[in-house]
């Protein structure tokens, strides 16, 4: 058998083996070839499943495909977290066909497995997908898709399918039509569960899972974990099992954080900077904005400055989307503009930057967003700009991060050159007033301060540290000080080509010998002055500033000796000094206190380490009644928690990841749930007003349970009810079996809904009712009626040739 070339597909780690894909038991000149352990073959699959996977070219399963597979053989409900490209479609199709076997096409059945997708192009995909795998089995499926032809649906779902690959808006809105009981489904996949959700089809999902069976098998699929996703597997699924399998949980090591701090007026001239002088040209980058309609923005702006980019976010059309990621995969452009909801899908192993425009509200989204960046052993850069408002996050993120937070740390904290920031933010300004984003940049402003309001607040404590946060000590980042330490070395670099000098315009040597003297001059010069370091004095300088507080204020600058504003002042001061002098021995007796509390516990730790070294007791404290104390927990409490089979629940709190939207309504969403009481003086909960409702494809949200009638206007057209009483009269007849040949087995059409369609319906309809045997007298009859039908056609026929030949001589002789 000669070797199959195997066709490299996304998502499965190929490797060349030689495998049998015939039959027969033996093969390659009669000896068995020995399989490897850990494939496919190892799963214990039935041999038409097995076979259309070799035959696709798959020999090994990916890590998520290992993991989960066996889980989902043994019946138990799953949520799977997995990448795009990490092979999850076969996942859940493997088991699918596995579980289904051979096609069922019983009278009054329906589909065993129901596939949700959260958009057309993925249920297409989808559904290609099982025609390749499962090309050597017997099963049926139809695909059911927004925007397409009902009737054609109809048609499908009447051909009694295994498998049904659909969008949930549109499947049940066939549901209620249709009237159909689903009560035959096995097994039901939910492939980017997030995305669904996040959608808005948390109600199509819960009005479809209404009408499964409570038997059936429920498989999730997802890159993160929402809430409404945790609440949603609780109370939906039966003890799931979590699969936390290619999720970022820590930030890799080669992967290395940049902070820079700027005003927030300044943010777009500080991205602007690190594009021009710190990220090369070359390099992928991925930039996250807060919004959609900074994303427009940003887009413009760096199209301005001629930066080539492209931009994604959730509004955006669906080919718009799917042509601008491909820029960027394909490296056509560098440099892509995303939000959190937008980035969901994309897989970039090779990306180099990332660079978070607006601080996320939680650290696990930050987690989100770098984890993209330095993959399977390639080193990465991540760069945050933050101002005021998102200290007490930083501060959050590093508590989470348990890394040190040092302000005078220049190479992974500091600020932008003001001499490059300066000309970037005029450059800004000049792009603002343009008229394309003029409008962008004002709506961008009103939507950051909603941005700010939604975005999850930072906890207490960080909010208190956020305080002394010395934001005066931030010097220039290294990242920046190298680029500038570096322009002769590029400019040296220029005249070099592969190592080859070009030829340069000879100087004369008495140029270079002054030019060498004064540098000399200069180093001598240099050695004899003490050096000062430029930024320590810049923030030297910055603070005495800031802390100059002037003896006189302005209503005393008066120079006459008697004006009014002076005598009021004088006055004022007098009245008040007293509780001036209070507060400042306030302030010194509490910067006394804070002192001795940490000698004290310096002395403290001090002490019992003396005590442990020289082997001494320690201090017993206050004895505790054994008898009448109750604690917070049981004393088995942990033991239990380890014991227990059911932890879904601990596990997706642990790893649920909301994402803001990037729109104003759905950031508003969450806050529409809640209003204020005056007569309680607080917030209460209220009932979601699209509660039972369900948005249909044109975005008007109507009742769940709506019907409008379609369904029974097709099949008064197609006059289905009849033809299928005619069907199921043959095979009766048929299985009856009176010793008569059983007539010719009918073909099943499907017409058109035309004119002539429903007339080659009823045509064929008349033929099933003429199969059974005729009485003498009804062959009479019916020769009758066909000889009477004849003639007055015939009759018909002649009298058109007459009227025909009447209008003839009529225009001969209006002729002549």
């Amino acid at each position: 058998m000669s070797a199959l070339a195997l066709d490299e597909v996304p998502g499965f780690s190929l490797h060349k083996a030689e495998v049998d894909y015939d039959d027969e038991g033996n093969g390659f000149g009669g000896k068995k070839g020995k399989k490897k352990s850990g494939g496919f073959q190892a799963m214990g699959l039935s041999a038409p499943v097995l076979k259309g996977i070799l035959k696709m070219g798959y020999k090994i399963p990916t890590p998520i495909q290992r993991k989960t597979i066996p889980i989902i053989l043994d019946g138990r409900d799953v949520v799977a977290m997995a990448k795009t490209g990490s092979g999850k479609t076969g996942c859940f199709l493997i088991p699918m066909f596995e579980r289904l076997k051979q096609r069922e096409a019983k009278a009054g059945g329906g589909a065993r497995a129901l596939i949700l997708s959260p958009t057309r192009e993925l249920a297409i995909q989808t559904y290609k997908f099982i025609k390749q795998l499962g090309r050597f089995m017997d099963l049926k499926a139809i695909l059911v898709l927004g925007g397409d032809s009902m009737d054609s649906q109809f048609a499908a779902v009447h051909t009694l399918p295994d498998v049904i690959v659909a969008t949930p808006g549109r499947f049940l809105h066939l549901c209620v039509e249709m009237d159909l009981k689903l009560n035959s489904v096995q097994y039901c996949v939910f492939d980017e569960a997030d995305r669904l959700f996040e959608m808005g089809f948390g109600e199509q999902l819960t009005e479809t899972i209404k009408r499964l069976p409570e038997s059936r098998q429920m498989v999730l699929f997802s890159a993160t974990l929402p809430k409404l996703m945790v609440d949603f597997a609780t109370a939906g699924l039966c003890q799931p099992v979590l699969i936390r399998l290619d999720v970022e949980s820590k930030i890799p090591d080669t992967l290395d954080l940049k902070y820079i701090y700027c005003r927030p007026a300044e943010r777009y001239a500080t991205l602007l900077v690190l594009l021009r002088e710190v990220i090369p040209s070359t390099a992928q980058t991925v930039i996250f904005a807060g919004t959609q309609h900074h994303v427009e923005l940003i887009s413009l702006m760096l199209t301005k400055a001629g930066v080539p980019n492209s931009h994604v976010y959730s509004g955006l059309d669906a080919s718009a989307r799917k042509i601008n990621t491909a820029k960027f995969t394909h490296r056509k452009v560098n440099v892509l503009v995303v939000t959190d909801i937008a980035a969901r899908g994309l897989d970039i192993p090779t990306l180099d930057f990332v660079i978070n425009l607006h601080f996320p509200g939680k650290p696990k989204l930050f987690i989100h967003r770098v984890g993209r960046c330095a993959r399977a052993g390639r080193s990465g850069m991540a760069y945050t700009i933050f101002s005021n408002d998102d200290v007490a996050h930083l501060i959050d993120l590093h508590m989470f991060l348990n890394r040190p937070l040092d302000v005078a740390d220049r190479k992974t904290m500091g600020i932008v050159p003001p001499d490059m920031q300066e000309t970037e933010h005029l450059l800004v300004q000049e792009y603002v007033r343009h008229v394309d984003l003029a409008t962008a940049y004002r709506v961008s402003n009103n939507a950051y301060k909603q941005y700010i309001v939604t975005r999850p607040a930072a906890s207490a404590a960080s909010n208190k540290r956020a305080k002394q946060f010395k934001i005066d000590e931030l010097g220039v980042l290294e990242d920046f000080q190298q680029e500038k330490a570096e322009p002769e070395a590029g400019a040296r670099g220029k005249r070099w080509k592969k190592g080859k000098p070009i030829s340069l315009k000879k100087k004369d040597k008495k140029e270079e010998e002054k030019k060498e003297q004064q540098e000399k001059g200069k180093t001598e010069s240099s050695n004899s002055k003490p050096t000062v370091d430029a930024d320590a004095f810049r923030n030297d300088f910055l603070a005495r500033m800031k802390n100059y507080r002037p003896n006189a204020t302005i209503f005393e600058l008066n120079p006459k000796a008697h004006a009014r504003e002076l005598v009021a002042m004088t006055q004022k001061r007098e009245a008040d000094e007293a509780k001036i002098e209070k507060h400042k021995r306030k302030l010194a007796e509490l910067e006394q206190e804070e002192q001795e509390k940490q000698k004290s516990k310096a002395t403290t730790v001090e002490d019992e380490e003396e005590q442990k070294g020289a082997g001494g007791k320690r201090r017993k404290g206050p004895v505790r009644d054994e008898e009448h104390f109750i604690a917070y927990q049981a004393k088995d409490a942990i033991d239990e928690d380890g014991y227990a089979i059911d932890n879904f629940t601990r596990q997706a709190n642990s790893a649920e990841l909301s994402v803001v939207g990037d729109t104003a309504e759905g950031q508003r969403m969450h806050r529409q749930l809640q209003k204020w009481d005056r007569k309680k003086k607080k917030m209460v909960n209220v009932e979601n007003p699209k509660a039972g409702k369900i948005r249909t494809e044109h975005g008007v949200w109507i009742a769940a349970s709506y019907k409008t009638g379609r369904y029974d206007k097709w099949k008064e057209r197609t006059k289905l009810d009849e033809k299928l009483l005619a069907e199921q009269a043959q095979q009766s007849d048929e299985e009856d079996g009176d010793g008569a040949a059983p007539s010719a087995p009918i073909v099943q059409r499907h017409y058109p809904t035309t004119h002539w369609g429903r007339h080659n319906a009823k045509a064929d309809l008349r033929k099933l009712r003429d199969l059974d045997l005729k009485t003498p007298e009804q062959i009479v009859k019916k020769r009758m009626e066909k000889e009477t039908k004849m003639a007055r056609e015939k009759a018909a026929r002649l009298k058109n040739i007459q009227r025909k030949k009447r209008a003839l001589a009529k225009r001969q002789k209006k002729g002549k």
